[in-house]
């Protein structure tokens, strides 16, 4: 889900007066999108923590506080925090290289595992939990707040908040000029290749046991939150602009307070509360943390679309691919190019509400068109990787899933749906530790 306490969009402390709406939008502006060259990349990698021996029981809270404690002695290059139902996520630092985010990440995984293994637990990647019901493991002011806001729209909130896991991509907004890497193109292509990469990796189609007819449940679940608080803003103008007026007009999710329940205000939007006088900086800050659209931006875009992945490094495919495809100069103007008719059928309604990500998320790669345009984007990012330095075992790993699933119009969500008809015999998931 990753609403972590630790996002922050200003490190400053500023004093507690209240902003003007012209304040919060010159904010909001200044600290979305930070231009410059692609330099960087991150990933955030979510995972679902079950019993090693009976992985679709529950495992109690006491267990899982006491292997908390455990992980938290380890030392780790990427932040490790713990969500709302006890999914666990690593956030890489900053890298200057592929590469060298996949040793970070790849380092820490594995010490991660081995701490959970001295408690008998172990981690798994998927979109949805495949086996349990939702259950709350944190209990702390802001999940109370959240779970009374997302309760208003029905369960798919305590839904996403316990049971999904993702792999998100983390990336520089680009340039201030126009060009492949330039800011505003990079923000429409996340929109529109999002969708694609909705459905190539899509891995949930179970919840709670049973089918759900979605390939990628966890998008649904996003979706029926809502357009104000998983939403992401039209793409008719400034990116800058349009991010600040989305901002400005999402709800509010709650109240914060020194002490005791916080308030959970109703139909009451952030530009509301601010011509009320009330909101800080401070407020400002944490109100974007509660926004949870697929490609934030947080100074980099965070591409939030992608299911958790099966097998000990499968997160190291989407990784590649989405980066490939967007630090590439050539690959970029590629990407652009082939998915540049989808945004037709992408109208008229932003991310992720329109029918191009919800047949995305419904269908997966058995969609003909996203079917054509992934094949086209995969082979690009086959290219693309070598220049980017991507080593022989990553080439393998996006080779061998372009031709398991994406050649065949197939996705992980596929092999849980044989597994559970008792038709699949096929293995997942190899090492590709540098």
């Amino acid at each position: 889900m990753s609403d972590s306490s630790n996002i922050s969009v200003g490190d400053c402390t500023e004093p507690r007066t209240a902003l003007t709406e012209a304040e919060v939008e010159a904010l909001v502006r200044g600290i979305c999108f930070k231009t410059g060259p692609p330099r960087t990349v991150g990933v955030e990698v979510e995972w679902l923590v079950h019993e090693v021996r009976s992985p679709q029981l529950p495992v109690s809270p006491e267990r899982l506080e006491a292997a908390y404690a455990a992980l938290r002695t380890v030392p780790l290059s990427s932040p490790l925090t713990v969500e709302p139902g006890g999914q666990l996520e690593l956030s890489s630092p900053p890298a200057a290289s592929l590469m060298e985010c996949v040793g970070t990440v790849s380092a820490d995984l594995a010490a991660v595992r081995t701490a959970l293994a001295e408690h008998g637990l172990a981690i798994s990647g998927n979109g949805t939990d495949p086996w349990r019901t939702p259950r709350r493991f944190l209990h702390e002011p802001r999940y109370d707040a959240m779970e009374a806001c997302l309760d208003r729209t029905g369960p798919a909130g305590r839904a996403m908040m316990c049971t999904s896991a993702s792999v998100q991509v983390c990336l520089d907004a680009g340039y201030e000029e126009p060009g492949p890497l330039g800011h505003g193109r990079r923000w429409w292509l996340s929109h529109t290749l999002g969708a694609v990469l909705v459905a190539a990796f899509a891995n949930s189609p179970l919840l709670g046991g049973d089918p759900t007819g979605w390939r990628s449940t966890r998008q649904l679940l996003w979706t029926e939150i809502g357009a104000g608080r998983a939403g992401g803003p039209a793409l008719d103008g400034d990116p800058r602009t349009a991010w600040a007026r989305h901002v400005l007009d999402a709800p509010v999710m709650c109240v914060r307070r020194d002490s005791g329940p916080w308030e959970v205000p109703e139909r009451l939007t952030f530009r509301e509360w601010t011509r009320a006088g009330v909101p800080t900086r401070e407020d400002l800050d944490y109100h974007i943390t509660t926004l949870f659209p697929p490609v934030r931006p947080r100074g980099h875009l965070e591409l939030r679309m992608i299911d958790a992945q099966p097998g000990d490094d499968g997160w190291i495919v989407p990784l590649a691919v989405t980066t490939a495809l967007f630090d590439d100069p050539e690959a970029a103007e590629t990407a652009y190019r082939t998915v540049k008719p989808l945004a037709e059928r992408a109208r008229p309604l932003p991310a992720p509400h329109n029918p191009l990500w919800i047949d995305a998320a419904r269908y997966g790669l058995t969609d003909p068109e996203l079917h054509e345009v992934a094949v086209t984007c995969f082979d690009t990012a086959l290219r693309a990787l070598p220049r980017l330095g991507a080593t022989d075992g990553v080439m393998d790993a996006v080779k061998d899933y372009h031709h398991r699933y994406v050649l065949q119009g197939r996705t992980p969500a596929d092999d849980q749906l044989d597994r559970l008809r008792g038709t699949d015999t096929r293995a997942y998931g190899k090492d590709l530790r540098p």
